[in-house]
């Protein structure tokens, strides 16, 4: 691990990013997917503030994963505004429902 891997205060970024990404997907997924049916493709931007208190992005984006009208790729990214390539992306697939 070097030593930009060790700060802390990095560390405490990543932990609050990832914290944030994570109860923002389990939000997005949470609307199912025959809810997602009728807006996927869809994806947007919008600012908001991580579990400590943190001025945040968050993109959320809903795509077809293989074919349209199959399962739903959920991808969820939160940034600081000035950092994206440093913010933290989770993703999650819905599985089409018959």
């Amino acid at each position: 691990m070097s030593g930009a891997e060790r700060d802390p205060a990095r560390l405490a970024l990543a932990a609050d990013l990832e914290a944030a990404a994570r109860e923002e997907l389990i939000q997005a997924c949470d609307l199912g997917w025959r809810a997602l049916l009728a807006c996927t493709p869809w994806g947007d931007t919008f600012e908001g503030f991580s579990p400590q208190g943190r001025a945040v992005c968050f993109e959320r984006t809903y795509m077809w994963e293989d074919r349209p009208a199959g399962d739903i790729r959920v991808e969820v990214t939160v940034f600081e505004p000035q950092a994206f390539e440093a913010g933290v992306r989770l993703v999650h697939t819905l599985r089409r429902e018959d």
